[in-house]
C-alpha cells in the first residue's frame, strides 16, 4: 500500500488544516472535560461542519457526503487528530443515519438526514438493557401496534448522553412469539419529548453524567418511524454496529495519544530522578503500543479501502474495535502511569470539607485517574471484544 500523499492529496491536507485552525471555536480549547461541556458545546462544530458540508464523509454523496477518496478521509482523521478536535456525535453520523439512507423510506430519509448533516437533531441509542448488553438478542422493550401507532413499553440503560436527545432509535420486541428471538425485533425510531418517556441519570465513579437509564412507559410512536420492515430490526442493528465498531477504533486519535506520553515521560522523572522516557520497562511498553497501533493503521487503511469500492465494513471491523479499545485503554493506563501520584483522583471541595478546590500537580493529571476509569467501557460497547473475537473465530477462521 502505498502511502505517500500526491501534490493533490497534500493540497487538500493544507486546506483541511487551514479550515480546522480558522473555524474551530476556541471555547472548547478552553474544557478540560467532557463533564463541562454543554449541549451547545457538543453541537458547535458539528455544526460548522454541516455548513461546510463535511459533517459525514462517509456518507455516499446523493445524501450528503463529501464524496473524498479513502486517502481523504484518512487525511481528514489525522488532522481533526492533530488538532483535538471534538468529533461529531457518532449517534446520528456513523450510526442511525447510515441505517436511514440505507433502510429507510424516502420519507424518513428526506425528513432526517439534512437534520442529522446540519446537528439539528440529537440523537441517542436504546439498544442495552438490564439483562440484554451484548446479548441483545433478549432485549424485552416491547412495541405493540395499535392501529398506526406503536405502544413501546420497556427500559434501556447505559444509554450515553440520552439528557440531551431530540430523537433516539430503539430496538424493540414487536413479535414475542417469533421462533428465534433475533426474528422478533424492531427498529424504531423514538421522538425523546414524547409523553412517557422518562430519563434518568447513572453517575459514574468520577462523579460526571454521562449514561442514563431511559423508561418508556406507554409511549405512542407513529408506525411510519419504523425502519425497515418490521421484526427485522436485528438484521439493520447488526448493520449499524458494524459501522460503529470501524470507528470506535479511533486510531487517528491514538497516534496523538502516543505523541503525548513521549512528550510526558521527557518531563516527568522516574523514581531514580531520570525522565521517566529513559526507564526501559516504560519505554518499552511505549514501543510495543507504537507498533500494535501501525498495524492496526494498516487495517484501517484497508477498511477504508474496501469502503471506497463500494463494500460495507466486513469482519475487519471487529478486528479493529478489538484492537483499538485495548490500545485506547493501554494509553490511558500509560498515562496514569506517568503521572504517578499526581493522578489520584481528587476529591472536589474546599479544605474545610476535607477536599481541595483545585487539583494538585500537572494539569494533566487529575484527568489521568477519570480517563483510565472511563476507557474501560470500550471493551464493552459496540459489541464487548468477547463477541467480536466470535465474530472472527466465525467469519474469518470459519470456526
Amino acid at each position: 500500500m502505498n502511502l505517500d500523499f500526491t501534490p493533490e492529496e497534500l493540497a487538500f491536507r493544507d486546506e483541511v488544516r487551514a479550515f480546522i485552525e480558522q473555524n474551530y471555536p476556541h471555547q472548547l480549547r478552553e474544557r478540560e472535560s467532557r463533564d463541562q461541556m454543554t449541549r451547545e458545546d457538543f453541537l458547535a462544530w458539528h455544526k460548522i461542519l454541516g455548513k461546510k458540508g463535511w459533517a459525514a464523509p462517509a456518507w455516499p454523496v446523493e445524501y450528503g457526503g463529501t464524496g473524498w477518496t479513502a486517502t481523504q478521509r484518512y487525511i481528514w482523521s489525522e488532522e481533526n487528530a492533530r488538532a483535538e478536535t471534538v468529533p461529531p456525535l457518532p449517534f446520528g453520523v456513523q450510526m442511525v443515519g447510515p441505517v436511514i439512507y440505507t433502510f429507510g423510506s424516502p420519507e424518513q430519509k428526506a425528513r432526517f438526514l439534512p437534520r442529522i448533516l446540519s446537528g439539528d437533531d440529537w440523537w441517542c441509542q436504546g439498544y442495552s438493557e438490564p439483562g440484554a448488553g451484548s446479548d441483545l438478542a433478549n432485549v424485552r422493550t416491547k412495541a405493540e401496534r395499535k392501529g398506526d401507532k406503536y405502544i413501546i413499553n420497556g427500559m434501556k440503560t447505559w444509554t450515553t448522553l440520552a439528557h440531551y436527545a431530540d430523537w433516539g432509535f430503539f430496538l424493540c420486541r414487536t413479535d414475542p412469539d417469533a421462533r428465534k428471538p433475533q426474528e422478533g425485533i424492531s427498529f424504531i425510531l423514538v421522538n425523546m419529548k414524547s409523553p412517557g418517556i422518562t430519563v434518568r441519570p447513572i453517575i459514574m465513579l468520577d462523579g460526571g453524567h454521562e449514561v442514563n437509564e431511559v423508561y418508556l412507559d406507554n409511549v405512542e410512536v407513529p408506525v411510519e418511524n419504523l425502519v425497515g420492515q418490521e421484526n427485522q430490526g436485528w438484521t439493520y442493528a447488526k448493520f449499524l454496529l458494524a459501522h460503529e465498531r470501524s470507528g470506535i477504533a479511533g486510531v487517528a486519535r491514538s497516534k496523538r495519544g502516543v505523541e503525548k506520553i513521549k512528550a510526558l515521560a521527557r518531563t516527568e522523572l522516574a523514581d531514580n530522578g531520570r525522565p521517566l522516557i529513559q526507564d526501559e520497562d516504560f519505554t518499552r511498553k511505549v514501543a510495543q503500543l507504537e507498533i500494535d497501533l501501525t498495524a492496526l493503521e494498516f487495517t484501517e487503511l484497508r477498511t477504508l479501502a474496501r469502503e471506497q469500492a463500494g463494500r460495507g465494513p466486513g469482519p475487519e471491523s471487529s478486528i479493529l474495535k478489538i484492537k483499538g479499545t485495548e490500545i485506547q485503554q493501554r494509553l490511558t493506563e500509560l498515562t496514569l502511569e506517568a503521572a504517578g501520584h499526581y493522578g489520584a483522583p481528587y476529591f472536589r471541595g474546599f479544605p474545610e470539607d476535607g477536599g481541595n478546590e483545585f487539583p494538585i500537580g500537572p494539569d494533566y493529571a487529575h484527568q489521568s485517574a477519570p480517563a483510565y476509569f472511563n476507557m474501560r467501557k470500550t471493551s464493552i460497547y459496540g459489541g464487548s471484544n468477547e463477541i467480536q473475537r466470535n465474530i472472527i473465530a466465525k467469519m474469518v477462521l470459519g470456526l
